[in-house]
């Protein structure tokens, strides 16, 4: 019997990398050989018009034996069905398919959701397609990999989320949500005024629900600014008195974030809401009443702005990423080293105005390939830091479904085991907040599908602390449209009636299944174990070894040794080529960091070298 040979390329223009990658995996643990294009292979496809890149490309498939071939393209849609038309014409020409006699037996493509209809338009059921909302088991079912091939682990890990998706499409399939009441909204003498804190919003709201508050990233854009914050404040007071919303956070744009109150000219605003005064945003402030209210921090003054935002938005929180917005990641124009510095020290005006600090970290660091331990390590970090400088609260925000493949139940270890962490930290004077999200990239562009998505993800974050009803306090509400379009008021509304919806009725759910939620948490008990010992070892060597581990030098020490892990940053590549030296890998539906045979590495050994080599 023919073993199945599968080859996985795309064009050199299109350095999304990530997916493909992950698709691999998935095939390789399900037992067969995967050939991924190389960079002779990504160039050969722009130019098939070429005999010798002809010749080179057939080559490489009748060497490898490829007889399953996929192509990904997540670029401009037209220029995707013309690549891909291409490359299925040298495909025919030099009859590789077997329709022609050759060995090749299917032929997928993946892409934005747009450019896979033009492909199914043009070749209808011949070319099987992707636009990447598939969960692993589905994308492994799609591929026609036998159910016995798949890995048992992955079966166990798939119960879980099917759960979650069948509680979800039912709970959707109902239309339920569309009749669910904002909640009464609890009154205190400080409600909405310049004295409203968070601490006192979720004093009120636990003392009346076990619902949590809601959160969203919201703002419209338009290119004349006037008209945008205009805009803005009209979504503002529409979504204040819908009543759904109990905090927004301002979508500001670029420019707004790193030249605030400077002649912007004829510079690209690169999306977001276009503040650029201390008046526009007390406009926004007196708007958004009685909602709290936030935003991103400065990427350039970022001192100066904490203070602007406390003066002018009562900013309910503040956010820094500490090793991130700047030079490494193109978000702003300080070198690491100064951007660790500058945020240090406006951690101590965010504690001296007493507000809570946000680390928005450690998906940054998923964004960029790093590994389960690297996520749990630097929020953790960042909590030793506030709590050293003075910050009294902290909301940590858990980004979920990153990467989209984790399954729900690595999900959950690497959550409870930075929760586990940063409570051992809480004390009279350090309160924590749990606030988890739904990942920047998970949602469907079928809107429907979106739906249940959001329920899903939200029952995800009702099991992150199972026996606390009160948990999680906040949720960020990503709202199930942002795949395909802007979240409007209506949007975000309904998102949050379906988020509220769901964790009422999951709960009621889990009631009736307490078998399964004991099988569950039995599978995240192990790995959420490791997880915390990791962490708890990795800490005890750096503050052995660096003699101030928590100031922005050592930080930035932590960072330069790749005790934190990025292997896929773009940027600052020369000056932090420890952070990218190993790669890594989905295994069981979580990243771990690997070698060049691809097994994983004792993390705790790779840190330890890298102190005895400085």
């Amino acid at each position: 019997m023919e073993e199945l040979v599968f080859g996985l390329v795309r064009p050199e223009n299109d350095i999304h990398t990530l997916g493909i990658s992950a698709v691999g995996e998935l095939i390789e643990d399900c037992g067969y050989k995967v050939v991924m294009g190389d960079a002779n292979v990504v160039h050969s496809i722009i130019h098939l018009e070429n005999i010798n890149q002809r010749s080179f490309l057939k080559k490489w498939i009748d060497e490898n034996s490829i007889n399953r071939i996929g192509f990904s393209y997540r670029l401009d849609p037209k220029d995707g069905q013309r690549l891909f038309g291409k490359f299925y014409s040298f495909l025919e020409s030099e009859e590789l398919l077997l329709k022609d006699g050759g060995s090749i037996h299917d032929v997928f493509f993946a892409g934005l959701p747009n450019t896979t209809k033009l492909i199914e338009r043009e070749y209808g059921n011949e070319i099987l397609t992707f636009i990447g909302d598939e969960t692993p088991f589905e994308t492994l079912i799609k591929l026609n990999i036998p159910k016995n091939r798949i890995q048992s682990q992955l079966l166990e890990g798939a119960k879980y989320d099917t759960f979650r998706l069948d509680f979800a499409q039912d709970l959707i399939a109902s239309g339920k949500h569309n009749f669910f009441k904002p909640l009464s909204r609890p009154t205190y003498k400080n409600y909405g005024s310049r004295k409203d804190t968070l601490a006192q919003r979720i004093k009120y709201q636990k003392a009346h629900t076990d619902l949590p508050l809601t959160r969203v990233h919201v703002g419209p854009y338009s290119e004349n600014r006037r008209e945008a914050i205009d805009e803005f404040k009209n979504w503002l007071k529409t979504l204040s008195e819908t009543r759904f919303l109990d905090i927004v956070s301002i979508g500001t744009s670029q420019l707004s974030q790193s030249k605030f109150g400077e002649d912007w000219g004829n510079q690209p605003n690169g999306g977001g809401v276009p503040v650029n005064s201390e008046a526009e945003f007390i406009e926004i402030y007196e708007a958004s009443r009685p909602m709290l209210i936030r935003t991103y921090s400065g990427t350039k003054d970022t001192q100066r702005m904490a203070e602007v935002y406390e003066n002018t938005i009562n900013i309910c929180w503040h956010a820094l990423s500490l090793w991130w917005f700047n030079k490494m990641d193109g978000r702003g124009p300080h070198d690491v080293k100064t951007n660790l510095k500058n945020h240090i020290e406006t951690l101590s005006i965010i504690a001296r105005h007493n507000k809570p600090f946000e680390p928005n970290i450690p998906h940054h660091f998923s964004f960029r390939g790093g590994d389960d331990i690297t996520y749990v390590l630097s929020s953790y970090l960042a909590c030793l830091v506030a709590k050293k400088i003075g910050i009294k609260e902290m909301v940590i925000q858990v980004m979920l479904n990153t990467p989209k493949y984790t399954w729900g139940v690595q999900d959950l270890a690497k959550a409870r085991a930075l929760l586990s962490l940063v409570r051992e930290l809480e004390d009279d004077s350090f309160k924590i907040y749990l606030q988890p999200r739904a990942g920047l990239g998970y949602f469907s562009p079928d809107l429907e599908k979106a739906k249940i998505q959001l329920a899903a993800v939200t029952a995800l974050m009702d099991d992150i602390e199972p026996n606390n009803p009160k948990s999680p306090e906040v949720i960020h509400v990503v709202s199930y449209c942002e795949a395909v379009e802007l979240a409007t008021p209506t949007y975000i509304n309904e998102s949050i009636q379906i988020t509220q919806l769901a964790i009422q009725e999951y709960r009621k759910l889990k009631t009736s299944n307490l078998n399964m939620m004991g099988e569950i948490n039995k599978e995240v008990e192990p790995r959420q174990k490791y997880l915390i010992e990791t962490v708890k070892s990795i800490r005890q060597i750096i503050e052995k070894e660096i003699e101030n581990p928590y100031s922005y030098e050592g930080l930035y020490q932590i960072f330069k040794l790749g005790i934190l892990n990025a292997p896929q940053l773009w940027e600052c590549r020369d000056e932090f080529n420890k952070a990218i030296q190993f790669e890594t890998r989905l295994i069981n539906g979580s990243v771990v960091l690997v070698d060049k045979e691809k097994q994983p590495i004792d993390v705790i050994e790779k840190v330890r070298n890298a102190f005895e080599q400085l």
